[in-house]
């Protein structure tokens, strides 16, 4: 059944296979269209009670839920694929509203990656090799019990489905809190899962801020495992609670990832591509290339394609077909991406477009201009420290050792990207890469090849088998030959 509510006001969590209202007790918290900053709705806040609940119905789940077959996942999986399916229009028109994402980019890309996890999780479970006989020993990969997943704001339907539909594969049980900050596509989610028949207490959906109901999952002695997405300063925080209980926490955190340009490329061609990947989703992707380095001999070349290239974004209206850029997510990361343009400013270092001013077609939304910054060191603060909104920055290098150096020199491991003129050179150069993932040439993402990153952009994978493989213990069974 679906939960009665008002079209907005989300006041039910999910529980044990059925929404429990929450209507007369807990704290709320507006959800605001940042289009136009007005208040559509409120969502009710849980509390540790409510993970004491949630918690409780998962492990009790879990005795039969680890037991269940292969066959019988991948049935669970196939029908919460066709509820999702069923649904899209409705998740292409809640992720628009709910963050800002324009509806072309909702619909084509945000609420695609629903599809795309939950497809190569299904084919990842037909495949992968959960026993192993080997000389004198069996592998046995088993489920690791039962999960916290928290997820972000920024990708709320991708993250959501890239953690849940893994820790189904894996034969878990869990207990859920998406961002506040986006709980529509949520609610969409847990009533596709409510009409495929899970069996009760496997998916348990409970509404929260972090210093609450996040840190009540991460401490939580039933709960076995966390996979946390978000900053990293929020991960540290996830990580230091869960190990007071031993327990393991997979982590997808920030990023300030690297593009580097060499020598003898189609400037026209690639630099535009470079400034949508920072630009794409108004900044707000942990992946996003936000560094762009390039030979000094031809930085002012692609200075001046970059800024055509943002000024000719169309900034506006999310549910507008034309828009490209739409605002930030929420007032908070508005106000933090701000604050750093405007800490900028004061500093003397002048954007060759945009800056701290708002986008002057936001009216009273939550709207930031496309800004590039150029010839900055590798040690400023701009170009170290991530941003997360639509702000690029150009830097020179000397010499190909120099740009890797530069490359590298961050404390995250996210992704890279890298353009040459043969493949050759880029693969040789990809190696040296202290990030997780690398782009070759513009190559995009696969859905079946582990996301995740070095150093402090996190510590586990998440997307086909890699991804089930975070939910999995591994047993080694000795046997006298």
């Amino acid at each position: 059944m679906t939960v009665a509510r008002d079209k907005y006001d989300l006041d039910a969590f999910y529980i044990n296979g059925e929404w429990r209202n929450q209507k007369t007790s807990g704290d709320t918290v507006d959800i605001v269209n940042p289009a136009n900053a007005d208040v559509i709705g409120r969502v009710t806040l849980g509390t540790a009670a409510h993970v004491d609940e949630a918690a409780s119905a998962a492990k009790a789940a879990f005795k039969t839920f680890q037991m269940t077959s292969r066959a019988e996942r991948i049935d669970y999986l196939e029908k919460i694929l066709a509820g999702y399916r069923s649904r899209y229009d409705d998740f292409v028109e809640a992720i628009c509203l709910e963050m800002g994402a324009p509806i072309t980019l909702s619909r084509e890309v945000q609420a695609y990656t629903g599809i795309e996890h939950l497809e190569s999780t299904i084919q990842a479970l037909k495949n992968i090799e959960l026993t192993e006989s080997c000389s004198g020993y069996s592998l046995y990969h088993e489920p690791i019990g039962v999960c916290g997943l928290i997820t972000p704001w920024n990708w709320p339907i991708s993250q959501l489905v890239a953690k849940v539909a893994p820790a189904i594969a894996a034969g878990c049980t869990m207990v859920v809190k998406p961002s506040e900050f986006s709980c529509l596509s949520a609610q969409l989610f847990a009533e596709v899962i409510d009409h495929a028949d899970l069996p009760k207490g496997v998916f348990n959906l409970v509404y929260g801020q972090g210093p609450t109901v996040g840190s009540a999952i991460s401490h939580h002695p039933d709960i076995d495992m966390v996979s946390f997405t978000g900053s990293t300063r929020a991960g540290i925080a996830v990580a230091q609670a869960a190990a007071t209980n031993v327990k393991r926490v997979c982590q997808e955190l920030g990023g300030k990832s690297p593009m580097i340009l060499t020598e003898g490329i189609d400037l026209e061609a690639v630099v535009p591509e470079c400034v949508w990947l920072c630009m794409e989703n108004t900044g707000q992707s942990c992946n996003a290339g936000t560094r762009l380095l390039v030979p000094e001999d031809l930085h002012d070349e692609v200075v001046e394609i970059a800024r055509r290239t943002a000024l000719s974004y169309v900034v506006g209206d999310p549910s507008d077909e034309e828009t490209q850029l739409g605002p930030m997510a929420n007032q908070t990361q508005f106000e933090k991406v701000m604050g750093i343009l405007k800490d900028a400013a004061s500093d003397g270092v002048k954007p060759i477009l945009g800056g701290p001013m708002p986008e002057p077609s936001g009216a009273s939304g939550y709207y930031i201009q496309p800004t590039i910054f150029a010839g900055l060191s590798r040690d400023h603060m701009l170009a170290k420290e991530e941003i997360f909104g639509p702000v690029l920055v150009v830097i020179p290098y000397k010499d190909i050792e120099e740009a890797i150096a530069i490359a590298n020199d961050t404390q995250y491991g996210l992704s890279s990207y890298v353009y040459a003129s043969t493949e050759h050179t880029a693969e040789n150069i990809s190696r040296r890469m202290k990030s997780g993932m690398v782009h070759i040439n513009g190559a995009p993402l696969v859905a079946e090849a582990p996301f995740g990153g070095y150093k402090q952009s996190g510590n586990g994978r998440e997307w086909g088998r890699y991804g089930i493989y975070e939910f999995l213990e591994v047993k080694a069974v000795m046997k006298i030959s």
